[in-house]
């Protein structure tokens, strides 16, 4: 049996970047929360209410995200033999879940306006929503550049393009009341908030759920990964492939190759984990090599075997 696996050097200091990402991120968005909730009560708008919780529910997410990217990098225990590396997966889950709650009050709230409009300032809409504009794109500029490597970071950026543009949308909604008075318009922006919260959630959901189950990551191909396998030289069959996230952004692999001329040599497998690192993106897998011999089965073998 050999057991082989690989660190990528640059994602400790892409945390380290993102460690400012987040310190600005939050800040901006704390100070934003609490301007955007005053204004709201003062304008009497829901808009601008709905959207300062879901910019609070986003500085929490943004706390979970940070607080796992933190965990993930704590070294291995004798009971935590991957250390805490599925901490950033379970974050993800959760503020999937939180948004989801938020986004089920604000569409309440905004039922509930339909039936007894109140007078809403448009001014004090537009002028709030354009500064979160502002503030919501500068953050997800800083996000930009991991959010295909990392669903933590992918969520992070997501929530607050979502912001952005629900911005957009209550200056939209404001421009609108000022111009006909039609005060129906601030309920419609807050369920179009609603809408756009649970559509850019609900894949963030999706997948840490996959990912916390131990499914394949999306961007895996298990049958790609089992040919590549199968087809390497002196291998005659591939069995108890296993393909699974330890992180949102390392993915680990167990596979038992048969090789009826017994073990090739260090060099044939550390051959084998730089190219499922360089083609799959998979930094830890562990291979068993067996011969294949009928008196000593592998009680692992299955039907499926290649």
């Amino acid at each position: 049996m050999s057991h082989s696996h690989t660190h990528t050097h640059g994602h400790n200091h892409s945390v380290a970047n993102y460690n400012r990402a987040f310190v600005v991120s939050i800040a901006l968005n704390m100070g934003f929360v609490i301007i955007e909730a005053i204004y709201g009560l003062i304008a009497n708008s829901l808009a601008l209410l709905a959207d300062a919780g879901h910019n609070l529910s986003d500085v929490l997410g943004l706390l979970l995200a940070w607080g796992a990217s933190i965990l993930v990098r704590r070294p291995p225990t004798l009971r935590r033999t991957y250390g805490l590396r599925r901490s950033s997966i379970l974050a993800a889950l959760l503020n999937a879940v939180f948004l989801l709650i938020v986004s089920g009050g604000i569409a309440w709230e905004a039922i509930q306006r339909f039936r007894q409009p109140s007078p809403v300032t448009g001014t004090t809409m537009i002028a709030i929503a354009v500064i979160g504009i502002a503030i919501n794109t500068i953050s997800a500029l800083m996000f930009l550049s991991g959010r295909e490597r990392d669903l933590n970071i992918r969520g992070a950026f997501l929530h607050l393009v979502a912001d952005a543009a629900v911005s957009v949308g209550v200056v939209l909604a404001g421009i609108a009341i000022i111009a006909t008075g039609w005060l129906w318009f601030d309920p419609v922006v807050s369920l179009i908030i609603t809408v756009v919260i649970i559509s850019g959630t609900w894949q963030l959901l999706h997948e840490s759920l996959n990912l916390i189950t131990d499914a394949v990551p999306a961007e895996i191909e298990p049958l790609a990964v089992q040919t590549y396998l199968s087809e390497l030289p002196g291998v005659s069959g591939v069995h108890d492939l296993h393909i699974w996230a330890m992180s949102t952004t390392q993915t680990a692999l167990t596979v038992h190759l048969i090789m009826p001329d017994g073990y090739p040599g260090d060099n044939f497998l550390a051959l084998i984990v730089r190219e499922l690192h360089d083609n799959f993106g998979i930094e830890h897998p562990t291979i068993q090599v067996e011969t294949g011999d009928e008196s000593y089965q592998c009680p692992f073998a299955s039907e499926d075997s290649i």
